[in-house]
């Protein structure tokens, strides 16, 4: 966990203790329907672009993990979901500034997700995951989703 500087020296001046910033989350959705999950092509930066990911982003100040991703969602894909479970571990990013956590999710009414911010759209079934470049974030998130694909009566 990274530890804050200030003028107190990252202390507390009342206690002497150190104080740590807690990390700033981003999620992710692992969108899946039909035994598949989506995955999302980076437009960019560039020298991420063409790598793939699970769709989300920062949690806003006042939001939960939930209501952010649903607004990611709607946001990055004009799609609505519905939250799930957590899958995975939470990812530690940015030398621990941030900390990745990904949901399951599902897709709400008939709505089909569009690549507004990314460059290209996947559905991946379990025997498909490792067709992809991940972001190295993603691929600890692609190692616990294989099962629940594996599992599901659809894949």
């Amino acid at each position: 966990m990274h530890t804050e500087r200030s003028s107190s020296g990252g202390r507390d001046e009342r206690s002497g203790q150190s104080r740590q910033r807690e990390p700033r989350v981003v999620v992710g959705a692992a969108i899946i329907a039909a035994g598949k999950v989506l995955a999302c092509a980076r437009a960019n930066p560039p020298e991420v672009a063409g790598m793939w990911e699970f769709p989300g982003g920062k949690v806003e100040p006042g939001e939960s993990d939930a209501v952010a991703l649903v607004r990611e969602c709607a946001e990055e894909l004009a799609v609505r979901v519905s939250v799930g479970d957590r899958l995975g571990p939470d990812v530690p990013l940015g030398h621990g500034r941030s900390v990745l956590r990904v949901y399951t999710a599902a897709l709400l009414g008939d709505d089909r997700p569009r690549p507004l911010e990314h460059s290209d759209l996947r559905w991946l079934g379990p025997d498909e995951l490792e067709s992809v470049t991940w972001l190295p974030a993603d691929r600890p998130i692609v190692a616990a989703l294989r099962p629940l694909l594996e599992g599901s009566p659809d894949a």
